[in-house]
């Protein structure tokens, strides 16, 4: 057993100060997540309104005759989620180029201001995988968006023949409401990757800075999606 948590550490040459840099960040992602998009917490949230206006436009969908007004929205909200896979694969290809000028790096990083001094070229490599779980995270979101946008322009060329009578077709509305918030709630997470990515990297610097950029990565996000006011025009009457 000795020996395993031996070659464990040097494989992993994480200081203390690292090991809560690390767990905070991914402690906090999967918490504030978790409790925005899944909580049954009453309190207002840009998610909650949003479902609720999409399931007004489908109501009001089924009541026109010409829906390309609709499908032209589905394509856009789409085109957000393309726009920022084709950008993941980038970045992605960026970071996977870094890994083989790890030790160049890290020496041109450790010259700034307040970074770490002592940095291993393992440890290096370690902050890269990081960022790189993170991207690839949010690439399999973003990608999963695209489809689930795509569910849904088929749903809406299912949809009866219009004008017709929302009344008549509630299920049909959910199912539209329902996919569509599904994307909408991909697209977010994917997002949110994008963020905590930015926490990520000022690992490279110092690990009392990923821990401060971390706590404020979450105080944005909070105030963005709880206490903005945008949340404000779209909760009012």
């Amino acid at each position: 057993m000795d020996a395993i948590l031996a070659a464990f550490a040097r494989n992993v040459p994480l200081t203390w100060l690292d090991w809560i840099a690390v767990a905070l960040l991914l402690g906090l992602w999967l918490g504030y997540g978790w409790y925005a998009d899944y909580s049954a917490t009453p309190r207002p949230r840009l998610g909650m309104e949003l479902g609720r206006y999409t399931r007004e436009w489908f109501t009001r969908m089924m009541e026109r005759e010409n829906r390309m007004v609709d499908v032209n929205i589905l394509r856009i909200l789409s085109r957000s989620s393309q726009f920022f896979a084709s950008t993941t694969m980038l970045i992605l290809g960026a970071l996977v180029a870094l890994m083989g000028y790890a030790e160049t790096a890290a020496k041109l990083v450790a010259e700034l201001p307040f970074a770490q001094q002592v940095v291993t070229q393992r440890l290096w490599e370690i902050k890269i995988l990081l960022l790189l779980i993170i991207f690839v995270y949010g690439f399999f979101k973003f990608s999963w968006s695209i489809r689930l946008f795509g569910f849904a322009s088929l749903l809406a060329g299912a949809a009866p023949k219009g004008p017709a009578d929302p009344a008549r077709h509630p299920d049909h509305i959910e199912k539209l409401s329902m996919v569509t918030g599904f994307a909408n709630r991909n697209f977010n997470q994917g997002l949110r990757a994008y963020y905590f990515g930015v926490a990520a990297l000022s690992w490279f610097l110092h690990p009392v800075l990923m821990i401060a950029v971390t706590l404020g990565v979450v105080y944005v996000l909070h105030q963005r999606e709880f206490r903005s006011r945008t949340l404000e025009v779209l909760g009012g009457p």
